[in-house]
């Protein structure tokens, strides 16, 4: 039984990449076809859809609340008493692959909020580890160019945003 999980989960992975490999062959067509290079996707979908592209199921409505839920509770910003810094209330916590349910961070277990911020610092490692590759690529094929440098180590940056809101709480009190 676990056997034939794993491999309906391996399947839907396939038809995903696939999915997601023909609709990049689709945006390098309306490049080509267009002559355009800054891409708008609602563009790249109407270009789709008259040449045959098969739409998308549109969701429930239950899914559609349910994503206007997730962006509410992910946006609520709230202020700690003491130091008036702004901090993001609720937290996603996976308990399933793609599966999340949410806690307000004055409520949760150390559990659930060591969970979500790990994730979230994995994001962060993630998207900067692409950073570097993308910025290096390009850097390696515009070598006639001033290379792009990225810096990765943010403690600066977050220690001048802290004192911006510093200075900006004092205005205020």
């Amino acid at each position: 039984m676990a056997g034939e999980v794993c491999t309906l989960s391996v399947y839907k992975e396939n038809v995903m990449a696939n999915k997601q490999i023909l609709m990049q062959r689709m945006i390098r067509l309306y490049k080509e076809e267009t002559g355009i290079k800054e891409v708008d996707m609602k563009e790249v979908a109407k270009f789709a859809l008259a040449k045959g592209w098969k739409p998308p199921k549109p969701i429930s409505i239950e899914d559609r609340l349910a994503q206007e839920f997730t962006q509410a509770a992910r946006e609520e910003i709230r202020y700690d008493n003491k130091t008036r810094k702004p901090y993001r209330a609720n937290h996603a916590v996976e308990y399933k692959q793609g599966h999340f349910f949410w806690v307000d961070i004055d409520e949760a277990p150390r559990s659930h909020m060591h969970k979500s911020l790990i994730a979230r610092r994995e994001q962060m490692v993630g998207d900067g580890y692409q950073l570097t590759l993308d910025a290096n690529h390009w850097n390696s094929i515009n070598q006639k160019e001033k290379p792009i440098i990225i810096p990765m180590d943010f403690t600066e940056d977050i220690e001048e945003r802290t004192a911006s809101e510093d200075d900006k709480n004092k205005k205020i009190s």
